[in-house]
């Protein structure tokens, strides 16, 4: 088990002082997924009041740091490309901090860029990977069906019709937030309650609207010590509290459908920050499907398993409401170019810098960020303060 007081150790010793996307999200087919990682670099780092000279740690996932590095012709003295996923970049946000403080880096980049809907030619499948072998040809192919499948599950122990409410609940308040963001690829001012039921079915239980966009889209961000915080550009957000882990690749092996591994990190992190649950200002959650907010709440804490729906259902996510939630319009609306983890980061850092504009909350001092990665496989929670 991790050491908490080495780790409480390190709390606050590193600062996101730029965070960025590219210049074009949402349908982009005119630019490579590395071209948008450069965007989103070079975009990230004029927002700290930086170079890439001043770059001495590269981070990012799907992509190797090798051809990142080389693209935007810099030499890291620090490099790390894990990759479980979407959660990843958000992992990368504790890799940073830990680096930082232990003296392998003094300005770290995470950068992320993904053409999910106009790449022609998807990173190739392995096909001697377990998953290729023993979940593929019996029909299990893809995160809608994968995350369908803990979705019914949650609902047979709990009840449909409540869990129902609850994920459409999430669908209609993430996308209020949706229509106050200029970036969000998917808006829709009218839509209803009556409108989520009858969008198309994609797996059962999950409608169109309880499923993420597919899009073109970078992102990142821009970290550095404490010290050198102090004189940013746009001010900073202090890394208080992090953790990181998985419990299984393949949905099949999944120890509990129900429960990811939030509830492993979500505590370590809040304990790492020194807070509770009823600090927190802003929560933003991956959500690559309405499910996985309902499940993630849970997990982390907010309430107890089961009782998801009835919590959801009352609080008011959106706009002006009592519970702000994925204040971005997230990947159901915002953007979701495959894997998404590093934008809850980047619009947290933004609401905690008054950066948000037409959705800026009225108070954002702490928040929680919390990434999912692969098939509810890895997650990744950060705890964000401002000074």
């Amino acid at each position: 088990m991790p050491n908490i007081n080495k780790l409480k150790s390190i709390s606050g010793e590193a600062h996101i002082i730029g965070v960025a996307e590219s210049n074009e999200i949402g349908k982009v087919p005119n630019k490579s997924p590395i071209a948008l990682h450069a965007e989103a670099a070079l975009n990230a780092l004029e927002d700290a009041g930086l170079n890439l000279s001043d770059v001495d740690g590269l981070f990012t996932a799907g992509w190797s740091t090798l051809d990142i590095a080389e693209y935007l012709g810099i030499n890291p003295k620090f490099t790390d490309s894990t990759s479980v996923g979407g959660s990843s970049f958000v992992i990368h946000v504790a890799h940073a901090l830990s680096a930082i403080a232990s003296g392998y880096c003094e300005v770290a980049l995470i950068t992320h860029g993904q053409s999910g809907r106009s790449d022609r030619e998807p990173m190739p499948r392995n096909p001697a990977a377990p998953m290729a072998q023993y979940e593929s040809p019996y029909g299990i192919i893809g995160p809608p069906i994968s995350y369908a499948m803990a979705a019914k599950r949650y609902m047979h122990i709990y009840g449909e019709n409540n869990t129902r409410e609850a994920m459409a609940k999430i669908a209609l308040q993430t996308r209020k937030w949706a229509n106050l963001n200029p970036k969000a690829y998917f808006y829709d001012k009218k839509m209803s309650e009556e409108d989520y039921h009858n969008s198309k079915w994609i797996a059962w239980p999950f409608h169109l609207l309880d499923c993420c966009l597919v899009t073109d889209a970078g992102a990142a961000i821009v970290i550095t010590s404490k010290e050198r915080a102090k004189d940013s550009k746009n001010g900073s957000v202090s890394i208080l509290g992090a953790a990181e882990g998985h419990d299984h690749s393949m949905i099949s092996q999944m120890p509990d459908l129900t429960k990811a591994f939030g509830t492993y990190t979500g505590p370590q992190a809040m304990k790492m920050a020194g807070v509770t649950h009823s600090d927190f200002d802003l929560t933003m959650l991956y959500d690559s499907f309405t499910y996985t907010v309902l499940i993630t709440l849970e997990n982390l804490g907010f309430c107890k398993p089961g009782e998801g729906p009835d919590f959801i259902k009352s609080k008011i996510l959106g706009p002006g409401g009592n519970f702000p939630l994925n204040t971005n319009g997230g990947g159901l609306s915002y953007t979701h170019p495959g894997m998404y983890g590093i934008f809850t980061v980047v619009e947290a850092a933004r609401q905690m810098r008054n950066q948000a504009r037409d959705r800026q909350l009225k108070k954002c001092n702490l928040s929680l960020v919390h990434g999912t990665g692969g098939l509810l496989s890895s997650t990744g929670t950060v705890i964000l303060g401002k000074d």
